[in-house]
């Protein structure tokens, strides 16, 4: 236990160069607080004390913005980067050596029951904002980006963009090349203007048939 938690201190000074020394890391960050947290949880949870271990939860929860269910499965040296807004549900399975950022959510998409949040794999990074939602697998080494939607399962060595997230680099290699974070799927405009095209046949054609009765009134009264 005691190197697991020497573990989740030591991947703090690896991944924030902003750590300085082990009293502040302890006493001031607020991800590794609610992985201690959780760490506790779990283990009572385990023995089915789930009362005990919600309450410490939910303790955790408001003094650090982090809400992790004590069901939820967490391998070695988990990072929690500033950490604010992260949700990861009761049924959530993540790896060794994974990373998450502010506003990440690894939850479920219903009242489904049984296995109904993802399962991260061994060195993913989901940044800032995130929502990776279902029963669904991010396979090793692979990347979310910000803001990003993940609603299906996510290939191993994979860099995932977009709402609804796509695959746009898999072992290296672009998936897409005219796909970039400046230009990303926006569902709702490709609609409008599917619409806008709906709009203009129809106008075309009501124009049609307006100039084909004129024409044919002028034939009728010559």
């Amino acid at each position: 236990m005691f190197k697991t938690l020497k573990e989740d201190i030591e991947v703090i000074f690896e991944q924030d160069p902003a750590a300085r020394s082990y009293l502040e890391v302890i006493l001031t960050y607020s991800g590794l607080h609610a992985i201690w947290a959780h760490r506790i949880a779990h283990a009572l949870y385990k023995r089915k004390f789930y009362f005990i271990a919600r309450l410490i939860s939910q303790i955790s929860r408001f003094f650090t913005g982090i809400e992790i269910h004590p069901g939820a499965k967490i391998g070695r040296r988990f990072f929690i980067d500033h950490g604010m807004g992260v949700v990861i549900g009761e049924t959530c399975e993540i790896g060794d050596n994974v990373t998450v950022y502010q506003g990440v959510t690894l939850g479920g998409t219903g009242k489904e029951k049984g296995k109904r949040h993802p399962t991260i794999k061994d060195n993913c990074l989901i940044s800032a904002g995130a929502k990776v939602l279902g029963s669904i697998t991010i396979g090793e080494n692979s990347k979310i980006g910000a803001g990003s939607v993940v609603l299906k399962d996510v290939p191993p060595n994979s860099t995932v963009v977009g709402i609804p997230g796509r695959v746009v680099v898999r072992n290296g290699v672009k998936v897409k090349k005219d796909l970039n974070h400046t230009d990303l799927p926006d569902p709702v405009a490709d609609r409008l203007k599917e619409l806008e095209a709906e709009i203009e046949k129809l106008r075309n054609e009501i124009r049609a048939l307006k100039e084909g009765k004129v024409q044919d009134e002028q034939h009728s009264a010559l």
